[in-house]
């Protein structure tokens, strides 16, 4: 779903971006502003409190939809890239996806006395997914062979990418009662999209 939601979300983020083009705003502040909320998610989520999780949730997904934008913005308008701006962002993303599902599972778990290995699952898979495309980008970029598509990473997309999680994490927080099952059917759509990554990217490297 990544290429139909960013074909549909660029023209308004880049729109918004104009406006937010201020001196004194730097996207490496949207990123920490996202970074900041995204961890409030869990401390709500932890609370029970999921109506105000699901709003910080979207309002960080927002923030990390915004940061890119606005650097893109500034770089069309010819200001250097030092891929330090890139990095941050997806380091705050793994914390934020890591530190949600966290607090969904304590908030399950004490709310509804839901199990907590299928959120155990879900993280194993992120691992097994961040690392493969981590390393993946990193050879593909010593090899001369980087899939260039405007991101600061080069990686192929899947059918687990960020739609999908910003989607999933967000049925959680509607429907807590029902998050460790729709936990356990995630994890295992995340690991069949790590499994079809890890030999589609040797592949792509042969």
């Amino acid at each position: 779903m990544d290429r139909t939601t960013r074909r549909l979300l660029e023209p308004p983020l880049a729109r918004t971006a104009r406006i937010l083009d201020r001196p004194w705003l730097h996207p490496n502040h949207l990123t920490a502003m996202g970074l900041v909320v995204g961890l409030s998610v869990a401390v709500a989520a932890g609370l029970q409190s999921w109506q105000v999780a699901l709003v910080l949730w979207l309002l960080s997904r927002l923030a990390d939809g915004l940061d890119g934008a606005l650097a893109r913005h500034r770089a069309a308008a010819g200001a250097p890239m030092s891929g330090a701006g890139g990095f941050l962002d997806i380091t705050a993303d793994f914390v934020v996806y890591g530190s949600t599902v966290l607090g969904v599972a304590f908030g399950v778990s004490r709310g509804f006395d839901a199990p907590l290995w299928p959120f155990l699952l879900v993280l194993f898979a992120y691992y097994v997914k961040g690392s493969s495309l981590l390393a993946f980008s990193s050879i593909a970029e010593k090899a001369g062979r980087p899939l260039v598509d405007g991101r600061s990473l080069s990686f192929p997309l899947g059918f687990a990418g960020a739609t999908e999680t910003i989607l999933v994490h967000s049925l959680w927080l509607l429907f807590p009662a029902h998050a460790w099952s729709l936990a356990i059917v995630w994890a295992a759509v995340v690991l069949a999209d790590a499994a079809r990554q890890i030999v589609s990217g040797y592949r792509l490297l042969s």
